[in-house]
């Protein structure tokens, strides 16, 4: 609500009249008298207002919003800035508001993260090989060894091209993925450095596959049933940062793939490679087309 000593420009000789006067007993005819040349000149101020609001709005209606596709690199090393907020693209003129963590707040939780999960997947292990040594009714997570065999080269390359060209595709034919996929990327890689990739791609690529594929799928047994219920929570645990649904469920047939390796080789370095390196290769790419756009933006 307006206050009511505000001014009123009305234009002509009564340039602006008081509203306050209208509660302090003026009479009404103050500003709509019987005059004809107060009459005209509210008529025409009022015209003069009207038409400026008119501009305006049409000035306004014609602003198309602007949307930022990617943002700069935030902070260097030891910098503690805040998240920054940026926009992803949907192909459309609406985005999605993401929160671009700090390089350092990125590297530290990628650090935390992973060695916490390798203490939770070294404790699930050695618990399950006490226990089944004890003769109790549960499977031994530590059959799967961290062995190595020089066909597994031939395995750990199928993933990788598999798992790299299929998400390719995905990006370009499934809009909703894309997004979710493009959330993901600029809030975990949007502020880091290019040296900095290794370290996001190989820590939870070893770690998560420690836990998902060297602890919980063990305790359900090496068949494809375990290593699609692990997939499925894996896929599941996915649902954040941005991520929608079509995320989760492309993590679901990556665990999936990772679960029937594993089983395959019953070896935990077969999953571990090829998970760090699509993590790589994927992290590597969007710097790559993040830098390609800047560039072209600031020309």
């Amino acid at each position: 609500m307006l206050p009511l000593n505000i001014e009123v420009k009305l234009g002509g000789n009564f340039s602006c009249v008081k509203l306050s006067s209208l509660w302090q007993g003026r009479r009404h005819s103050y500003l709509f008298g019987s005059s004809p040349n107060l009459r005209d000149d509210f008529r025409e101020g009022f015209k003069t207002f009207a038409s400026r609001k008119s501009e305006r709005k049409q000035r306004k209606d014609r602003e198309v919003p602007q949307i930022t596709l990617l943002t700069e690199n935030i902070g260097g090393a030891g910098s503690e800035e805040a998240p920054a907020s940026t926009e992803v693209s949907s192909g459309t003129t609406s985005g999605v508001q993401v929160e671009v963590a700090s390089r350092t707040a990125v590297l530290q939780a990628c650090i935390l993260t992973s060695a916490g999960l390798l203490l939770f997947s070294v404790l699930i292990r050695q618990v399950s090989h006490l226990a089944y040594s004890n003769g109790l009714p549960i499977h031994d997570a530590t059959e799967v060894k961290f062995e190595f065999e020089t066909w597994h080269i031939g395995l750990v390359l199928l993933l990788v091209v598999l798992i790299s060209s299929s998400r390719y595709i995905l990006l370009k034919a499934w809009p909703d993925f894309a997004e979710s996929s493009e959330a993901a990327n600029q809030q975990v890689l949007g502020s880091l450095e290019p040296l900095d990739l290794p370290v996001v791609a190989v820590l939870p690529g070893i770690s998560e596959e420690l836990l998902f594929r060297g602890g919980l799928m063990p305790l359900f047994g090496l068949d494809w049933k375990s290593a699609l219920a692990t997939g499925a929570i894996f896929g599941i645990l996915h649902l954040n940062g941005g991520r929608k649904y079509s995320y989760a469920i492309w993590a679901t047939i990556v665990g999936f793939a990772y679960g029937l390796a594993t089983v395959a080789s019953s070896s935990l370095v077969i999953p571990m490679v090829s998970h760090s390196l699509n993590n790589l290769i994927g992290g590597f790419f969007w710097y790559l087309n993040s830098n390609s756009i800047s560039k072209k933006k600031l020309k």
